[in-house]
């Protein structure tokens, strides 16, 4: 329950967050006038969509209409259960772990229920017998499932170096610092210095696959008015709010454990520092990737259909096949 409060919390002052940052680049103020700084903004929204009156099309398949924002809002927030944030610590005997549960194959998790996300948006544009919403389910369905293989591709390199699917066992290979010439560097060993191509292209497919600025054609909002959320309102349209802000932070988090070390960092000071600076660390490296978020929708137009489905299949997937054959060329030269 500590963990949801905090990422609902974290969730509601994304929000703020992009819109001051995004004001800020439009030299505008943002939110100001609800609290300081317009701190309680987020608040206001939650009041808001609460009481806001529900709208349902007359014509819609009610079941499914009902079922598409629950069925994103769980599987957004379940991925986040078997992420560790933090290397966890002893206490009487007992340990204490920085994550809900510890799975062997934590990655293929994850990847099995974000890869669920699709259906939400597919049939949400469908249940609600509009046809703006009906083009950005089937933009979704297309998208989606044409990064998830450069997604899914651009990890196996990360992988075969840490030989294990866990998230933690993963994060835990990734201590030290890289050998050079027989002897320590400064350089930490993160995977992302032996994996650049790798990170690059999860991180392109996994803002595809959040439907984020430069790929959001599936909402789409000059041409569909809205996409597959078009139809809806009050508190369904705010569960398909938070579940694109939830996966951002899953794409985040991924990022950090897979390619940026997790929690390691620099660590001193006296013992509760040591228990606590690795989370430190492992929430700056999350803000980064979610303050980059925000600076790319400031900053970059929409991808036409076309160019986004060329990215996907002419570049990304070869340039990860590509990686994972190199990835394994280097491994068996240098075993």
């Amino acid at each position: 329950m500590v963990i949801l409060w905090v990422l609902l919390t974290g969730i509601a002052y994304t929000t703020w967050l992009e819109r001051k940052v995004v004001a800020h680049i439009q030299a505008r103020w943002g939110p100001y006038l609800v609290g300081p700084h317009g701190l309680l903004q987020p608040l206001a929204d939650g009041i808001k969509f609460i009481l806001k009156e529900e709208i349902v099309p007359a014509e819609a398949d009610k079941f499914i209409y009902w079922l598409a924002p629950f069925l994103g809002f769980v599987l957004a927030f379940l991925s986040i259960s078997v992420i560790p944030f933090g290397e966890g610590f002893t206490f009487h005997g007992h340990p204490i772990m920085f994550q809900i549960t510890d799975l062997n194959i934590g990655l293929l998790f994850v990847f099995a229920v974000t890869s669920l996300g699709v259906y939400s948006i597919a049939l949400a544009g469908w249940s609600s017998n509009s046809k703006y919403p009906l083009f950005g389910g089937l933009r979704s369905s297309a998208q989606m499932i044409s990064y998830e293989l450069s997604l899914g591709l651009a990890v196996i390199g990360t992988l075969m170096m840490a030989g294990t699917l866990s998230l933690r066992g993963i994060v835990n290979a990734q201590s030290g610092s890289w050998h050079l010439f027989g002897a320590n560097t400064f350089i930490p060993h993160w995977y992302i210095f032996a994996q650049p191509i790798g990170f690059f292209v999860y991180f392109t497919s996994a803002i595809a696959e959040t439907n984020r600025v430069p790929f959001d054609l599936p909402e789409g909002e000059t041409e569909l008015v809205g996409g597959y959320h078009t139809e809806y309102s009050s508190m369904k349209f705010a569960m398909f709010f938070m579940s694109e802000y939830a996966n951002m932070v899953t794409v985040s988090c991924l990022a950090t454990l897979l390619f940026f070390g997790g929690w390691h960092g620099p660590v001193f000071g006296p013992t509760i520092l040591r228990i606590f600076l690795p989370v430190f660390w492992f929430s700056v490296k999350v803000f980064a990737f979610m303050f980059f978020y925000i600076w790319m929708r400031g900053t970059l137009p929409r991808f036409r259909y076309d160019q986004l489905m060329s990215l996907g299949w002419k570049f990304l997937l070869p340039l990860a096949l590509a990686n994972i054959l190199v990835t394994g060329f280097l491994i068996a030269w240098r075993g």
